[in-house]
């Protein structure tokens, strides 16, 4: 199967390195995860692998989830991720999965829910420089200034093109941080130290997978 869990950020702290360096990491409680579904080339087209994760009371859920995990002999879950697989997995229903998947993994993508800032003007936003400080501007300082030179129609139509930076709601995206080195594994209490930051308040939910991009340098012996 291929590296990859759901787990929530911890939030970060500092370890040393070999060389006695400060490394900054963010820990993740990956998993455990159950895998509540396999699907296979001749039943559904394709092979993967469905998890769950974060056990739930079965009023924060629906019959139609609950009917779907008992087929596993599963309870109610949170969180659901489909991996898809080149090829068939041995793992079956209601197998549990943790951190030992990423034994020997040197590279980590992550993927999260951004922060939400709620309303956020231009400046905010998209780095406008704002107005003048000076020179006759009267609280117009942080405003984007003239949108008419954007108009779909110049000259006969004020409705601005698509795309065009304004203010809005900033912040609930997901964002896939991609590349960041794996620096230790506590497989007793299933956390993850991944190096940098990651996306999302602690607490918030983290898909983590093997890095898709990384390329790691063979050392020759």
């Amino acid at each position: 199967m291929t590296p990859a869990l759901l787990g929530t950020k911890v939030g970060m702290t500092r370890v040393y390195d070999e060389k006695g360096s400060v490394v900054p990491v963010t820990v993740v409680q990956a998993g455990p995860c159950h895998v509540t579904q396999v699907k296979t080339v001749e039943n559904d087209g394709y092979s993967a692998v469905q998890l769950g994760f974060n056990d739930c009371k079965p009023k924060h859920s629906t019959f139609a989830l609950m009917g779907h995990t008992a087929k596993a002999s599963l309870g109610p879950k949170r969180h659901f991720r489909e991996i898809r697989l080149n090829e068939e997995t041995t793992l079956a229903a209601g197998a549990q999965v943790g951190v030992e998947l990423f034994s020997d993994v040197q590279y980590v993508d992550v993927i999260g829910t951004s922060k939400g800032k709620g309303f956020a003007g231009v400046m905010k936003r998209h780095h406008f420089g704002g107005q003048c400080a000076s020179h006759g501007t009267e609280r117009k300082h942080r405003s984007p200034g003239s949108i008419a030179s954007r108009a779909t129609w110049r000259g006969q139509s004020g409705k601005p093109k698509k795309g065009v930076r304004m203010a809005g709601h900033m912040g609930m995206d997901s964002v896939t941080t991609r590349n960041h080195p794996l620096v230790k594994i506590d497989k007793e209490n299933h956390l993850l130290l991944i190096k940098g930051a990651l996306p999302g308040p602690n607490g918030g939910l983290l898909f983590v997978r093997k890095a898709v991009t990384a390329k790691v340098k063979v050392v020759e012996s």
